[in-house]
């Protein structure tokens, strides 16, 4: 890459977090003020893709979204009952481990 190409690259913006009411307030301008994306992506200093899938998620919430698509407490529970596979896999291989160790030491 020449040094002309490296100056025109924007720097790029550090990760943000937001909290769950301005993300609201953000979706409620574009889904209920009738705001453009773009025009509330700039206002609020935003990119259009991370608005784009705010929106998205709030329709799949209100069951407007894809068919098949998951809404949030459908997400969050997928991410627990993962967690909670995840552990008891391990419990169930500690005690098979420990099942086949005592019936060594029986013999």
């Amino acid at each position: 890459m020449s040094a002309n190409e490296e100056k025109q690259k924007k720097p790029r913006r550090p990760r943000r977090e937001f909290s769950a009411e301005f993300k609201a307030g953000a979706v409620k301008l574009v889904l209920e003020e009738g705001k453009s994306l773009p025009q509330v992506s700039r206002d609020l200093d935003l990119t259009q893709s991370v608005l784009r899938l705010w929106v998205a998620q709030t329709k799949m919430d209100r069951g407007e979204g894809k068919a098949g698509a998951l809404t949030t407490a459908e997400r969050e529970e997928l991410a627990r009952l993962r967690k909670e596979n995840r552990e008891l896999r391990l419990e169930r291989e500690i005690l098979r481990n420990a099942a086949a160790f005592f019936a060594k030491e029986m013999k």
